[in-house]
């Protein structure tokens, strides 16, 4: 990576990819201070957040393509005589948590990784952030960019619309689906089986987040948030926050992320050879909270109703895994993927 100026010519230093986990991308104080992000890059996030002076340069050349409501920034990487593989980040993390697994990855497949709207160099949409508006922001994007039949694998939020689209996407869009520990149950607010978004400890944090850092960034205090988890920082978030319209959070805490998509009505719905890896989990004996994405309960549910579908279903329980293996453990991630994908 290069470093790079922002709009006062002050240096600004690429943070590398810090969403090791979620809890560390949004509770821990970042090792390297991001950004500054001055008062005039505040008024002209008010205007167009998407636009703001937050970024940094990065391995691969990202590129924009227009889909109605929303522009999404994506890199592609690898060889067109190869597989297509879509990848999509999760809540807080933008195209390059992807970046250190891409050059493995592509040595079996032209890899496609996206920013969802919200997140990134994509638009933002306060208020329409809904699993079926982002899904189908996928649907058009593999149509219009990718072409072709395509696996895909998501993490967090990100392995939740990978569910979606091995339930609701074009027959023939997609072969096979990875779900990379995502929240399913978990981040509902009244799931069918388990804990809600409101008992596990990310449901905290992007509570948090919405207050701390407002909708936009319009209200941006990062300090008051990192006090309120008890924590003294006079830093700015890190580059992913930067990146990242809390919003996201709100729709979660409040429910309407999934408000039109039950998750054991979607899982019903899957037509695809389907991988659910499973990293680390705890249930608070005393409390019912869960830390990590989904309880043992939830995957067993999860894989229930899958099985009934008659669609294939591979279940890796990595409990000493990080969240985001891609990013933290890119070897570990790129294994696991081939070799579920070429069985299929």
């Amino acid at each position: 990576m290069t470093a790079s100026k922002n709009e006062n010519g002050e240096l600004r230093k690429p943070t590398g990819t810090s969403r090791r986990t979620i809890l560390k991308a949004t509770l821990a104080v970042p090792a390297a201070v991001a950004v500054g992000f001055s008062m005039a890059a505040r008024a002209q996030a008010q205007r167009n957040p998407a636009e703001r002076n937050v970024f940094v340069s990065h391995k691969y050349e990202e590129q924009k393509i227009d889909l109605g409501e929303m522009e999404m920034n994506y890199v592609v990487v690898g060889s067109p005589d190869k597989p297509a593989l879509l990848l999509i980040p999760g809540q807080t993390e933008s195209w390059w948590g992807y970046e250190d697994v891409l050059e493995l990855l592509s040595t079996d497949f032209q890899c496609y990784a996206v920013d969802l709207r919200g997140q990134g160099r994509s638009t933002w949409t306060p208020g329409r952030y809904t699993l079926d508006n982002m899904g189908n922001d996928l649907v058009r994007f593999i149509d219009e960019v990718i072409g072709r039949p395509v696996v895909v694998s998501g993490c967090s939020s990100g392995g939740v619309l990978s569910a979606w689209l091995s339930a609701y996407a074009k027959p023939g869009q997609i072969r096979g689906a990875m779900y990379e520990d995502p929240p399913l149950f978990s981040s509902e607010l009244s799931p069918f089986y388990g804990q809600s978004i409101r008992q596990s400890r990310v449901g905290e944090v992007f509570h948090l987040n919405t207050i701390y850092l407002g909708d936009q960034w319009k209200i941006g205090d990062w300090e008051a948030r990192m006090r309120a988890v008890g924590i003294n920082s006079s830093g700015e978030p890190p580059q992913n926050l930067l990146e990242y319209d809390p919003e996201w959070g709100r729709a979660f805490w409040e429910g309407t992320v999934a408000a039109s998509c039950p998750h054991h009505i979607m899982l019903s719905k899957v037509k695809v050879p389907v991988q659910l890896t499973h990293h680390a989990r705890r249930v608070d004996s005393s409390t019912g909270m869960l830390s990590g994405a989904m309880s043992d309960l939830q995957a067993q549910k999860v894989r229930e109703i899958i099985e009934v579908t008659g669609s294939p279903f591979t279940y890796k329980s990595l409990p000493d895994a990080a969240h985001a293996m891609h990013d933290d453990d890119p070897p570990r991630f790129d294994q696991a993927l081939k070799e579920w994908a070429r069985g299929l």
